[in-house]
């Protein structure tokens, strides 16, 4: 395995948006650290994810009809919450949260902003809302790997903040802070489930399979669908 360094002059190789290639110089070694305690030797291949995303997009909208026989279809919205103001401080915890809660026919994705909630889970779920939280989870040198493709790569500067460039030297606070959210919140009623997403494609079509796989809607092709990969997907707090 070839691991970034802080002296090497680096290159990207695009040829698959999905999956850039960081090289350590132009023409150089492929910095393959996707591999690091991954269970597949390979990536999956273009061809077969496109072909295996369609067939399931087809699923997610046969999902999403039979969704709007329940939900207003204009009551979809992704919530991505920011930083607590310093009014939003002095709150209960959870107050920011309520007044972006579904009514009776509405959907809310929490994108990134999901992460304490424990407390009042088991409420929403005994009002009858069907919670779902999914951790994508990546390695600390694919994380490395793929900050340096960001600052090297002059298309994709936009999406590396400061707030990332810290958090690289916190690895190891992240990952108690996040091994102690499990220990609290991974519960029979809400649990985590994380999906290992050094392979982006796999990452995908396996959460795509493991949010079919849930709900029981009309026409509901099962050999499409199949079984969300073990190896991928598992509970956060295995037994």
């Amino acid at each position: 395995m070839v691991i970034a360094n802080e002296t090497a002059t680096y290159a990207v190789r695009d040829d698959d948006d999905d999956d850039p290639e960081l090289l350590t110089h132009p023409g150089g070694e492929v910095v393959d650290t996707w591999r690091e305690n991954y269970p597949y030797h390979e990536r999956v291949r273009r061809e077969d994810y496109e072909e295996q995303k369609r067939l399931l997009q087809i699923e997610l909208l046969k999902l999403q009809k039979w969704s709007q026989a329940h939900l207003n279809p204009r009551g979809a919205r992704v919530v991505a919450l920011e930083k607590p103001t310093d009014r939003e401080r002095t709150q209960w915890y959870f107050q920011r949260y309520i007044k972006h809660f579904p009514a009776a026919g509405e959907m809310v994705l929490f994108d990134r902003s999901w992460y304490n909630r424990a407390g009042v889970e088991q409420m929403l779920v005994n009002d009858g809302i069907s919670l779902t939280k999914l951790w994508f989870s990546v390695t600390q040198t694919e994380q490395r790997t793929r900050f340096t493709i960001r600052q090297v790569d002059p298309v994709r500067q936009w999406k590396l903040s400061p707030t990332d460039l810290a958090s690289l030297d916190k690895w190891d606070d992240y990952t108690a802070a996040k091994e102690d959210m499990f220990a609290w919140t991974d519960t029979e009623t809400a649990p985590w489930t994380v999906v290992k997403s050094n392979d982006n494609k796999r990452a995908r079509i396996n959460a795509m399979r493991y949010v079919l796989s849930k709900f029981d809607y009309d026409n509901k092709d099962h050999e499409v669908i199949g079984r969300p990969d073990p190896l991928i997907v598992g509970r956060a707090l295995a037994d």
